[in-house]
């Protein structure tokens, strides 16, 4: 049978694309190389590179033709058959390289450009679930622009409180506000990673990361993940420097477990998700509140999901054969 071409994106436009060129490097070795033909591509603004596999580093070695999404390699012309997006961020998990492939008629494994997008701002995530039996932290909206009244926004959601760009991911532009003073400040911090800001009131208690993707018709939980920040919170340093304790399978008791799993269906079910996403929680007491939802999650080596996936006992090379056939399928 002939091989498939599988184009691998790895790269994108936000502040998290070192990680998701390392993501994508891991996920490599994960491809079926006897089954598929895979091509790396690394993708920074209008530049989309064809990467020497061979290459720990994103090394380019030719471009890709964005016309009907081809290369040129050794004078044969390639046409890619699906794709693996691996960008953390823009626009990779907003929805808009899932448009341009879905444009194109070439299936990928995320979620729809529609979902994606959705996911992708949180407040607007929040506001899809509202009539859903999920728990989630009082916030106020802003945009660039809008007048702002520090006295009401903290009579709302009260201190301390969270200030975040809606559509951003990694941390990056959050902080943790603790007096009146700041609150100002941390708003305008995130105004220069984004154009609108959630502030969340403060939920205290650890953060739960629950894995969970769809097989042959049944969604598939993994094990939660207890991720315990060294920092004030689950932020880059903590998420990528080391700075946190993440336990897998997370030491709650089953009935929590069985509370987080029930609400990540639902999430999962409600959104239409397909293929793995990542869920994430603050375990306040025996109550679990929704932060926020990663269509792309991480999959470095110090990645959740693959550590969840080695905890479930199942091989992301399989796991990954199967999203790639699933979608070959459609």
């Amino acid at each position: 049978m002939e091989k498939k071409n599988i184009a691998l994106f790895y790269g994108g436009n936000s502040l998290e694309w070192e990680v998701s060129v390392r993501s994508g490097k891991n996920v490599a070795t994960y491809i079926d190389k006897e089954r598929y033909n895979l091509y790396e591509i690394l993708l920074r603004g209008r530049d989309w590179s064809i990467c020497d596999p061979t290459k720990a580093e994103a090394v380019p070695v030719c471009a890709v033709d964005k016309n009907d999404f081809s290369c040129v390699i050794n004078g044969k012309k390639i046409l890619f058959d699906a794709a693996v997006i691996m960008i953390h961020g823009n626009p990779g998990e907003n929805g808009l390289l899932q448009a341009y492939l879905e444009m194109m008629n070439v299936p990928c494994t995320t979620c729809s450009s529609f979902v994606s997008a959705v996911t992708f701002d949180k407040y607007s995530c929040k506001q899809f679930l509202r009539d859903q039996d999920v728990l989630m932290a009082k916030d106020v909206f802003i945009r660039k622009g809008n007048k702002i009244d520090a006295e009401n926004i903290v009579e709302m959601v009260g201190l301390p409180c969270f200030v975040k760009p809606t559509d951003g991911g990694s941390s990056f532009g959050v902080t943790k506000v603790k007096r009146i003073e700041d609150l100002m400040p941390a708003i305008e911090f995130a105004f220069t990673q984004t154009d609108s800001v959630l502030i969340e009131e403060y939920i205290s208690g650890p953060e739960l990361a629950a894995g969970v993707f769809r097989k042959d018709g049944e969604i598939i939980t993994l094990p939660l993940t207890e991720i315990i920040s060294h920092n004030e919170f689950f932020d880059y340093d903590a998420k990528y420097l080391g700075k946190s304790d993440e336990i897998c399978p997370a030491p709650v008791s089953k009935e929590i477990v069985e509370k987080v799993n029930r609400m990540t269906t639902t999430i999962y079910e409600q959104f239409g998700c397909e293929n793995i996403i990542r869920v994430d929680y603050i375990l306040h007491g025996d109550d679990a509140y929704f932060l926020e939802i990663n269509s792309v999650p991480g999959f470095t080596a110090a990645s959740l999901v693959p550590a969840q996936l080695k905890a479930a006992g199942m091989d992301p090379k399989d796991v990954f054969t199967y999203m790639i056939e699933s979608v070959l399928s459609k």
